[in-house]
């Protein structure tokens, strides 16, 4: 949530900065190693600096001696939000993460809740260095020298995401987080899977809300992939088109670049598959994309939370999965089938403990929650997270090209033996809405 500063603000700042996208800071107290950006428990961002915390009230800065770059560090006993004004791009993350007199536990999460590291601890005295990588993006559309040609139509509540805004925003979570360093640095070479899709996909901004695009980051490989999500609440194949969403991938794509393609709950508001031209258009951005040298990839939509009387799932989706497996078909692309694996997994969950999938929650769960949660499209970070492994086991278990970019922290999955919502840890971040996301 940026209202905290205009968005002309940020943008003017960016252009400040749009010749540096490299950065070196060092978080802690006043001793800074030599070519780092001194950062302290005082840091608030400005426009000036263009750099900063989100806010500074609950930041502690320690000071252990000894190496000026791992001897002290920043923690807080709440999330915490750094952000660097920078150029769109992708971009390598290192962090110097440990206590030199302590241990710690850290979960970094980037942007809009994007999952990159989870519950990372050191040791009494460990530090370590983990690496992430960042697609940062804006709303303007440009040509190959720079110069705007267009810009993607924003819904007013986009305007307070953690993305669109010339801003990379770092969340440091978890129960004892400290951080000692951040490197920035562009990354040229990453492959980039862009993602397309509804509020099934998007990157929720608030809890409880989520969906598997933003947990995906976390099993790739940095550095060799980076996660691009454009999809957006509320959104059909037209309308990605009329907004210019489309239009900002195809501006942005390379060669061996993926797109993931996922819509239907949405689109069947307007009639069957061939009646709201969603069959039409899917051809259209298949073809599209193998002109620009990408990979295609359909994936089904997921199931609803609908059961009938012997505790099977109900299709709510009417021909749009069916239609999408044909397409794949017909066009030869590969097809993750999001929609069958769902109905193994929520079947397996059963009626009453799928509910801890989605958002079901009684009221007064969260703030300015007065009425008890009960919805069947949309999924908690839980749901989102089993739902995230189901699409990476249908990559490596079809062997897809992506699969030798998977991190070793998919260790396979079973879809009729979930993981107990239990053993989940997610620490929530501050931003909470009970509002419920644009689509059904």
């Amino acid at each position: 949530m940026k209202n905290w500063i205009g968005f002309l603000a940020v943008f003017l700042c960016s252009l400040m900065f749009a010749q540096q996208a490299s950065f070196k800071f060092d978080f802690g107290g006043n001793r800074t190693e030599n070519g780092f950006i001194t950062i302290t428990e005082h840091s608030k961002f400005d426009q000036k600096s263009g750099y900063g915390f989100m806010d500074i009230s609950n930041l502690k800065s320690l000071d252990n001696g000894g190496n000026a770059l791992t001897g002290d560090y920043i923690t807080s006993d709440k999330p915490f939000y750094f952000s660097v004004a920078i150029p769109e791009g992708n971009y390598d993350i290192q962090l110097i993460l440990g206590d030199s007199k302590g241990t710690s536990e850290t979960t970094v999460r980037v942007e809009n809740r994007r999952l990159m590291l989870d519950d990372v601890k050191t040791k009494e005295k460990e530090i370590i260095e983990k690496s992430i990588t960042v697609h940062v993006k804006d709303s303007i559309i440009r040509n190959q020298n720079g110069a705007q040609i267009g810009i993607v139509k924003l819904k007013p509540r986009e305007t307070k995401y953690l993305h669109w805004d010339n801003l990379l925003t770092i969340e440091f979570n978890g129960k004892a987080p400290k951080v000692c360093s951040v490197i920035i640095e562009p990354n040229k070479t990453a492959k980039t899977i862009y993602i397309t899709g509804d509020s099934t996909v998007v990157d929720a901004q608030y809890e409880p809300w989520a969906s598997w695009g933003q947990m995906l980051p976390y099993f790739f490989v940095s550095k060799e992939v980076v996660i691009a999500n454009y999809a957006e609440s509320g959104e059909t194949l037209k309308a990605f088109e009329n907004r210019h969403r489309i239009d900002k991938i195809w501006n942005k794509i390379k060669p061996g670049d993926y797109l993931f393609i996922q819509f239907g709950h949405n689109d069947q508001k307007y009639g069957n598959s061939k009646k709201s031209g969603y069959r039409k258009r899917l051809k259209e951005w298949i073809l599209k994309a193998k002109q620009l040298g990408a990979i295609p990839v359909l994936v089904t939509s997921m199931n609803r939370h609908v059961f009938d009387e012997n505790n099977k799932i109900v299709n709510t989706l009417d021909d749009f999965p069916s239609a999408m497996r044909e397409i794949a078909k017909e066009e030869n692309v590969f097809l993750i089938d999001l929609n069958a694996m769902s109905k193994t997994l929520f079947e397996a969950m059963g009626p009453e403990n799928s509910k801890k999938a989605f958002v079901y929650y009684p009221a007064n769960s969260y703030p300015n929650q007065p009425d008890s949660l009960a919805d069947d499209t949309h999924f908690n970070t839980y749901g989102a997270y089993e739902l995230a492994k189901c699409v990476v086991k249908s990559i490596v278990d079809q062997r897809l090209p992506l699969s030798r970019f998977i991190s070793k922290n998919y260790k396979g999955f079973d879809l009729n033996k979930p993981d107990a919502v239990e053993k989940f840890h997610w620490p929530e971040s501050i931003f909470m809405e009970s509002l419920k996301p644009d689509g059904n």
